[in-house]
């Protein structure tokens, strides 16, 4: 469709955490672990902290850690640590962050930080919008197939298009020539204005013969897309901005489009044309539409506070016949692109053309429910063979029979535009499963009976499952939504996760890992990787404890303090960068060192023992002469604290 020819070229709480994370009340009940075998990570952390030892991944866990255990005043203070050291954290610590404020008064905060939420967290939900965008075909592909096409039948070699129901009868917009009809050419698509016709439904579902609808509706100029209401008693209508013979322009002289309204009169004639109280000279309005009740006109429009070229707008229609303000259906519908044609269902599903969106190219036609609350969220492209490659547009549909009419320039048309029929054959709809598996992330083995809470885009609580034998879990989500998922189990990091539901039927997968807090060791285990500790850090071609390294030390430090029989054995390993004799006289100098920086801050030199092994005990194929990544070299580099005593 040439759009110029309809639209001057653009046509157009604190929330109930307490009641989920009980973690500290749980342990009480729990199994009591041998004091000597179980190492408590968060406790350590705290106790690192509190000797001024700053790490951002630390302040994280122990602001997590208080904020699930729903004491809200000591998570407020780590995470302060947290934001003090980065203020550039992903949103979930904005918004948990500002709700530990709150529970210690500190509302200007809380809010500011919750507008940094708010604006974060939009940004996200574009990212995935963006993201799920990408693989729109297999939408459009999953919402195919639904329809049957075939050529109204009414269709001329001039333009034909956007089609409303007025009883029995289908009323379109036509650039077709009829007896007694001056022939007045439209310069920029070398054809005639556009005026209304009128075509009779018959019982077969054929379409008679097209005649000219509204003697006094039609003029020399374009009229089209009509909208009545149930009692056929008004219709509201496009046309260029002409009434009463008087031609009006914008500021460059051009006539743009306006919305008119007309009512049938006791003859039977559309009488009494005025135009809408909105319209302006200075940008176009067009294409009606009309909510189930009949009190709401949906129009197109490029008025100012337009998103894009052009956006679908709403207006009350009042009691006494005056009309509301104008209203922007918003971002959820419009963008930089055109959105044009609107049409309300009977079941209250609104459906537009939009170029903004991915779609097959050109206009494609989409469709979004108008919920109770009048909110419009998930918005679908209704497929092919409706939707195709060139412009479709205009799309009408009658909610009893589910068949109607739309518009399209498709390849093998008769005309410029062309109206088509079609049948529904099944209702769009999207059925999805968010599903995962919780493990842990250390082993790999499945985690049975955790705790798994739904949460909405708001963060309010939905349904809390456990994992089966096997460590699944499952929900039924809402397509086009929002979540968050939460995991918990005793002696495991919660962990949180959001997610995006896509809009086509399937199942949406989210595994999640979990990180022990309580570590279980035994002689021949590594201390270290209770902590994650890989590698004590040096200068190069040094041995003393650099400031990186002695809050890693820290770590160890404090566990030895807790556990005072507890014996390591300190070994420090290298890559094969230089020679065997060099790398094993180093590692060995960095591994006494590491143990001297211990016994200097308060462990006994008999419970120590280090040793450094050089090259001799490589991890993978990182040989000399062998071509490796660095971070295959840094494998080879690391440090540990075998236990070799827990007496």
């Amino acid at each position: 469709m040439k759009i110029k020819v309809l639209f001057y070229s653009v046509i157009f709480s604190i929330l109930a955490f307490q009641g989920y994370a009980q973690k500290a009340k749980v342990a009480e009940a729990d199994k009591q672990y041998d004091r000597y075998a179980y190492i408590d990570a968060i406790a350590t952390y705290e106790r690192i902290a509190e000797k001024g030892y700053k790490d951002e991944k630390m302040f994280q866990k122990l602001g997590n850690a208080y904020y699930f255990n729903a004491e809200l005043a000591q998570a407020a203070k780590w995470y302060a640590e947290l934001f003090s050291l980065n203020q550039d954290q992903e949103s979930e610590y904005l918004y948990r962050y500002s709700q530990s404020l709150k529970s210690v008064g500190e509302y200007t905060k809380a809010d500011k930080l919750l507008e940094r939420f708010n604006l974060k967290a939009g940004n996200e939900q574009r990212a995935k919008l963006f993201e799920r965008d990408k693989n729109y075909l297999d939408e459009i592909k999953a919402n195919s197939g639904r329809y049957s096409v075939t050529d109204a039948g009414i269709n001329s070699e001039y333009s034909d298009y956007g089609s409303s129901f007025s009883e029995n009868k289908l009323i379109f917009a036509s650039a077709r020539d009829t007896v007694g009809v001056s022939k007045k050419v439209f310069k920029w698509t070398n054809q005639s204005f556009t005026n209304l016709y009128s075509s009779e439904v018959q019982s077969d579902g054929n379409l008679a013969a097209p005649v000219r609808f509204g003697e006094r509706i039609n003029s020399k100029f374009h009229e089209s897309t009509p909208v009545f209401t149930k009692d056929g008693q008004t219709m509201y209508f496009t046309r260029n901005n002409y009434l009463d013979g008087k031609r009006g322009k914008d500021s460059k002289s051009v006539t743009l489009l306006k919305l008119y309204k007309s009512t049938l009169d006791q003859g039977g004639n559309w009488t009494n044309v005025i135009e809408l109280p909105f319209n302006s000279d200075q940008y176009s309005v067009a294409h009606p539409a009309l909510s189930v009740d009949g009190k709401v006109l949906y129009f197109a429009s490029d008025m100012p506070g337009t998103i894009g070229q052009s956006d679908l707008y709403k207006v009350t229609i009042k009691e006494d016949g005056s009309y509301g303000i104008p209203e922007n259906l918003g971002k959820n519908i419009n963008t930089e692109g055109r959105e044009t044609f609107p049409f309300v269902s009977g079941n209250n599903d609104l459906y537009f053309a939009t170029d903004g969106r991915p779609g097959l190219g050109g206009l494609d036609i989409f469709v979004v429910h108008i919920e109770k609350d009048n909110s419009l969220k998930d918005v679908k492209n209704i497929g092919i063979p409706i939707n195709g490659p060139q412009d479709d547009f205009a799309f009408l549909i009658d909610n009893k029979n589910r068949s109607g009419f739309f518009t399209s320039n498709r390849a093998g048309g008769k005309g410029y535009d062309d109206i088509y029929k079609f049948s529904e054959t099944k209702e769009l709809s999207c059925e999805q499963a968010l599903a995962g598996i919780i493990t842990d992330q250390e082993t790999g083995l499945v985690l049975v009976d955790s705790k798994v809470i739904l949460f909405d885009e708001k963060f309010q609580s939905i349904k809390e499952v456990v994992s089966d034998q096997k460590g699944q879990y499952s929900f039924e989500v809402v397509c086009g939504k929002t979540y968050y998922i939460r995991a918990e189990k005793h002696d495991y990091e919660t962990k949180e996760r959001n997610i995006f539901i896509p809009t086509i039927s399937g199942k949406t997968d989210l595994p999640l890992a979990l990180l022990k807090t309580v570590c279980k060791v035994a002689v021949g285990d590594d201390l270290g990787k209770c902590f994650g500790i890989k590698i004590i850090y040096f200068d190069l071609d040094k041995s003393f404890v650099r400031k990186e390294a002695a809050f890693e030390l820290e770590k160890i430090l404090d566990v030895m303090k807790q556990y005072s029989k507890l014996k390591i054995d300190v070994r420090s390993h290298t890559d094969s960068r230089q020679t065997a004799q060099y790398n094993s006289a180093l590692s060995d100098r960095r591994a006494k060192s590491t143990a001297a920086w211990l016994v200097k801050n308060g462990i006994e030199a008999s419970r120590i023992t280090s040793r450094g092994f050089g090259e001799s005990q490589l991890v993978n194929q990182c040989l000399d002469g062998v071509k490796c990544t660095e971070a295959e070299h840094q494998a080879n580099r690391r440090s540990e604290f075998i236990i070799i005593a827990v007496e």
